[in-house]
């Protein structure tokens, strides 16, 4: 039975699909530690595994970011975020490039120390780390302990050759296309990081491990064994290297085993259902529910243009600001159980987060994609390339554009769904599990 220790930072995004993998690891015959903050010793209870307190980050995300606490730069980041948001694409991108800017690999030297700690206690023969937790996989480098890497987003987050850079999407929607001088700017800066990034990774490991290979470019430093990738196989996204890592298309991490919400949620969809035909869900994600003039305008338009639809809403903080809209046809919470409703409504409106997006392929909801930042507009580009969503751009959305959009998401579901939600099904958290120990053991056998 091999000991596995999977570690998380602090964001409900990540430590949620992480700890379904974790549980499938322990389902599958591991013996499974999850590694995360304190805020989600839950997740480890709800997997079924053991849970060990690390953190990794200086900022966190337990579900709502407004309303996590952290320090004062942390929030200020997050308001510079969204404010960013409301300009476009190409501001929030150059936004969040400058943020990764300032928090180049925080506290390496303090994680290093941590991991060695983990490793001493609990002799794991194998680590699972987040792809974007670069501290954990630089300490994981230098102490040349062998792990798995964990890609929780699209899966050109791991740069596939010397011209691709992280916080550069790979491929854009239709409805958002930015000019040349936009992407020639977001390019300068994102190779900025790219850079002092890398130098950074050098400096810590010839302080520390001085007889460790070098780490190679930062942002590209992975597990040399296997590659997990949340997210299904699409026949056009860019090959990764070299052929001998296992990269592994898990498709989801929607846990079978999941429970339902209770008699409160079933009780809100029978209210609703009874005054309406259908049924659209609007969540913009963990970050993203903060912009909840955008929430409005959504609420707004599909009442206006779908007469026989009702909503629920993930407001997050703004729950309180959306309760005028609360009747009939609409329920508003401050957060809400996603996958649990996915199966019971006919339609998503989300920001193409890859939790979302993958959760609505492998549940066969059709889903209007509003992409914002990060890999959102790889994402809504996939979607729509494989004719799974339709996507509009939320800075310059309307009530009558995103009305319509709806409507004619629910009078024409797209082509593409039932074939790649039949494949999402065949995949998730136990075929990744299987394959990745799978690995494990060959790359054992093979040292």
């Amino acid at each position: 039975m091999p000991r596995v220790v999977v570690v998380s930072p602090p964001f409900q995004s990540h430590a949620q699909p992480l700890s379904v993998l974790a549980g499938a690891l322990a389902r599958a015959g591991s013996d499974v530690t999850f590694a995360c903050s304190p805020s989600f010793a839950r997740l480890a209870e709800e997997a079924r595994t053991a849970f060990v307190p690390l953190t990794v980050s200086r900022n966190a995300n337990t579900g709502v970011a407004r309303s996590t606490r952290q320090d004062v730069r942390e929030s200020e980041r997050l308001e510079e975020f969204l404010d960013s948001t409301r300009e476009g694409a190409i501001a929030a991108l150059l936004t969040q490039s400058r943020h990764r800017g300032e928090d180049m690999l925080a506290g390496p030297e303090k994680v290093l120390a941590e991991v060695r700690d983990l490793q001493e206690r609990l002799a794991p023969d194998w680590f699972v780390v987040d792809q974007l937790s670069y501290s954990v996989t630089l300490a994981l480098h230098c102490l040349g302990l062998p792990f798995a890497t964990f890609c929780p987003g699209h899966p050109t987050y791991l740069p596939h050759g010397p011209e691709a850079l992280f916080g550069v999407p790979y491929a854009w929607p239709r409805a958002v296309r930015p000019s040349p001088r936009e992407l020639a700017e977001l390019r300068q800066a994102a190779l900025k990081n790219d850079l002092a990034f890398t130098e950074r990774f050098a400096a810590v490991a010839r302080g520390h491990a001085p007889q460790a290979p070098a780490p190679g470019r930062a942002f590209a430093l992975t597990s040399r064994h296997a590659v997990v990738f949340n997210y299904p196989w699409f026949s056009w996204l860019p090959k990764h290297q070299p052929s001998h890592v296992r990269f592994l298309h898990g498709g989801h991490c929607v846990s079978p085993e999941e429970t339902g919400p209770g008699e409160e949620w079933e009780s809100v969809l029978s209210r609703l259902r009874s005054r309406s035909g259908r049924l659209v869900l609007i969540a913009l994600g963990t970050f993203l529910s903060a912009r909840d003039d955008v929430l409005a305008l959504l609420i707004r338009g599909i009442l206006a243009h779908c007469p026989d639809v009702a909503v629920v809403v993930a407001a997050g903080e703004g729950a309180s600001r959306l309760a005028e809209f609360a009747g009939p046809r609409v329920h508003v919470a401050r957060v809400v159980p996603q996958r649990w409703l996915l199966n019971r409504v006919d339609a998503m409106v989300h920001h193409g987060g890859n939790n979302s997006f993958t959760e609505c392929v492998a549940s066969g909801t059709p889903a209007l994609i509003l992409p914002f930042s990060s890999d959102q507009f790889s994402i809504a580009h996939d979607a729509e390339r494989a004719r799974l969503a339709t996507c509009l751009n939320p800075a310059t959305l309307t009530e009558d554009t995103a009305g319509a959009a709806v409507r004619d998401l629910l009078a024409h579901v797209p082509e593409g769904l039932q074939r790649w939600s039949a494949e999402l099904r065949r995949r998730g958290p136990h075929w990744t599990a299987d394959r990745l120990l799978d690995a494990m053991e060959s790359s054992a056998r093979s040292r």
